[in-house]
């Protein structure tokens, strides 16, 4: 068998460099040549999953099929290389040592004092090698979360220092993603902070044998000639990464400067066909070239932070493209929408999303989009909070159910049609116990849900402890909003949508998971298609 090699990912100068699309645009290329790879992230913060932090903290938190919350550049790695991830893709601190104190507990290290070095780093190289030793990938890159030089990366670092010196000449490589920043008062490019990021980074004993500098200008041929000499890289191995208009041109510009060639001659690799790239750049020739232009709006209680929803917005992309349309989503914060404004807020928009979330603020903001969008035949789509209060409202304003509610809202509310699910209520810890992963759905035939997936049978990813009340589901289909999907297993109503509205649709799952550029998401395609329709009556 052949030896799995591996890429490690580091970051300097600044965060939020875009390591993420780095290590996902090289993947790309290396995966259209022909070789089988993976990404996987690890996280410096000692939560042992994101699954508890504020998405204003973090962003989203991505789930996977096999049910783990995760750092939201997994959602990145499935949606350039259209390959599930898994828990085994996301590491972070907490859970190495939680690992690591549970081994000392059970009396594995017999009777030895734990340290940092060996037993962390040990973990963590393990860990690493985790994935490669499946024999599923011949090349496995892994992303150090953090900068350079954070005390909380230390334990990653010294990890990759020894694994490449362990692994071997030409089996594991470091690709140094740093800022060359434009300073304007002196109208320049300055490369010093990458001078001392790399520096750093050897004074951890690692050598980067890649640089990717991030730019907003061209760097001259004197600039890459002086980053080379001082920072101690070949010539070749200078790459620049120039911000770039969508991230999915990225793969491009670094074929361009020869990235994935670089790694492969590096790791001793033959750099077999060319990439194929015909079906990403056919996608981006409709996302650069659009037909139509819509206007959805996304009604959420985390617009600020656009990390929040970037699954959705990313889902969106896709759909976009797939249509030919350009999507311009309209964030509106669901905290300030009332039945006075409601109509001000959304009459010009083409559709409308209710996004998913937690807690009580904003609700009835939410409640009252879903109420202007069915009443004023706005296609609507909810996705698991967003499902739950179109569930609300249709009870409220056409059931006359006034006080209906979610227990998670009221938990005394006197018509509880969204009700904590029956394992939950014996839960009393956070992390990692919602439903969580890839649940069955059966879809009902003759419904818009069958149409949109053109099959009955699906799996979707979960991330909830409320669900619909069964309790209610007959007055409610005899009302006119349908439960068109459910589990097969609990009876869960996973789907519901309307007769006789031009596109209403909620689903209790998260279909943007799911989306990737190869594979976008049917509901938002036909999501997008149904706004594109409406606006052109």
């Amino acid at each position: 068998m052949n030896q799995t090699k591996y890429i490690f990912v580091t970051g300097g100068v600044t965060s939020s460099l875009g390591k993420g699309i780095i290590a996902a645009s090289l993947a790309k290329l290396l995966q259209a040549r022909g070789y089988r790879t993976t990404i996987q992230k690890f996280d410096p913060y000692i939560n042992v999953d994101p699954g508890t932090l504020n998405p204003y903290e973090h962003g989203e938190c991505y789930v996977t099929d096999d049910g783990a919350e995760t750092d939201l550049d997994l959602g990145h790695y499935e949606r350039f290389l259209n390959v599930p991830t898994s828990q085994a893709n996301n590491v972070t601190t907490g859970r190495v040592y939680l690992s690591v104190i549970e081994k000392e507990r059970r009396g594995e290290f017999l009777g030895k004092t734990v340290q940092v070095v060996p037993h962390i780093t040990n973990e963590i190289k393990e860990r690493m090698q985790q994935l490669g030793n499946t024999g599923d990938y011949d090349i496995v890159i892994t992303e150090i979360g953090g900068t350079v030089g954070d005390i909380e990366s230390l334990p990653y670092i010294e990890s990759v220092r020894q694994l490449v010196w362990e692994l071997g000449e030409s089996n594991g490589i470091v690709v140094h993603l740093t800022l060359v920043p434009f300073l304007a008062a002196a109208g320049e490019l300055k490369t010093k902070p990458t001078q001392h990021s790399v520096k750093t980074l050897m004074e951890s004993g690692i050598k980067a044998d890649i640089l990717v500098c991030r730019t907003e200008h061209e760097l001259s041929d004197e600039l890459r000639n002086k980053l080379a000499l001082f920072c101690n890289v070949k010539r070749e191995a200078v790459i620049q990464s120039i911000d770039a208009s969508t991230i999915y041109e990225v793969p491009n510009l670094m074929l361009e400067e020869g990235l994935d060639v670089v790694a492969l001659k590096k790791l001793n690799l033959p750099k077999k066909s060319s990439p194929d790239l015909k079906n990403w750049n056919i996608f981006l020739q409709h996302l650069k070239n659009p037909k139509h232009v819509v206007n959805i709006g996304l009604i959420g209680k985390y617009v600020e932070l656009q990390d929040s929803y970037k699954s959705i917005l990313e889902a969106f992309i896709h759909a976009g493209a797939a249509n030919e349309t350009k999507v311009n989503v309209v964030s509106v914060h669901s905290e300030y929408i009332d039945s006075d404004n409601v109509k001000a807020k959304l009459f010009d928009l083409d559709g409308i999303l209710v996004a998913p979330g937690f807690g009580e603020r904003g609700i009835e903001g939410k409640i009252e989009a879903i109420r202007f969008a069915r009443e004023n035949n706005i296609p609507f789509f909810g996705i698991c909070l967003g499902m739950q209060m179109s569930v609300i409202e249709y009870s409220r304003n056409v059931l006359g159910l006034k006080d209906a509610n979610s227990t998670e809202m009221n938990a005394g509310t006197a018509h509880a049609v969204i009700d904590l699910m029956e394992e939950q209520k014996v839960i009393t810890d956070k992390g990692g116990t919602m439903r969580l992963g890839a649940w069955k759905c059966d879809i009902k035939e003759n419904t818009l849900a069958s149409e949109i997936y053109g099959q009955t049978s699906i799996l979707e990813r979960h991330r909830h402890r409320y669900e619909f009340n069964g309790d209610y589901l007959e007055q409610l289909e005899a009302a006119g909003l349908k439960a068109s999907g459910t589990n097969p297993d609990t009876g869960l109503v996973e789907i519901v949508e309307l007769e006789n509205h031009p596109f209403f649709i909620g689903v209790q799952y998260h279909p943007e998971y799911k989306s990737t550029v190869a594979n976008p998401h049917p509901l938002f395609v036909s999501f997008v298609a149904a706004t594109v329709q409406s606006k052109k009556k």
